[in-house]
């Protein structure tokens, strides 16, 4: 173990508020991008409107999205090794497994992404509205695991 990377020390708890501030992003982007797929659903294609929803989708993916999960993944990665006994603790295998499906949910949006900036338009309206609310299902259970930590 790295002995500025203690739990409890300046810099982990550093990593530690970077981390959380990565994953509001995250979940901010997570939140907004498959209601701009509601939307493009009811744009006309190759009008004005769909041309800003693409542009706010790519951007989003691209400026907020990706480097957020990535980087809600690599201070996690970092807190974990400079606390292996979170390995033994319960909560953190459920917290991981609903990161990894929430990773899943971001790997359809980026997907969906492409298709619609293809001409496509994967799934229906009903699709996004219903899919909008897995992330904060999703973020409710893994905070609620983080702060309880309850096995």
């Amino acid at each position: 173990m790295i002995d500025f990377l203690l739990p409890g020390s300046t810099v982990y708890l550093v990593i530690k508020a970077l981390h959380i501030i990565s994953v509001i992003f995250w979940m901010a982007g997570m939140l907004y991008l498959p209601r701009l797929f509601v939307y493009h659903h009811g744009a006309a294609r190759g009008g004005e409107l769909e041309a800003a929803l693409l542009k706010q989708e790519r951007n989003l993916l691209k400026i907020i999205i990706n480097p957020a999960m990535i980087a809600v993944w690599v201070l996690a990665l970092l807190m974990i090794a400079a606390n292996m006994s979170l390995w033994t603790a319960g909560w953190l295998h459920v917290k991981l497994v609903l990161v990894i499906l929430l990773s899943a949910v971001h790997g359809l949006y980026a997907s969906a992404a492409k298709k619609f900036a293809a001409g496509e338009r994967p799934r229906t309206e009903k699709f996004w509205r219903i899919v909008n609310e897995i992330p904060a299902l999703m973020v409710i259970a893994i905070v609620l695991l983080a702060v309880l930590k309850p096995f």
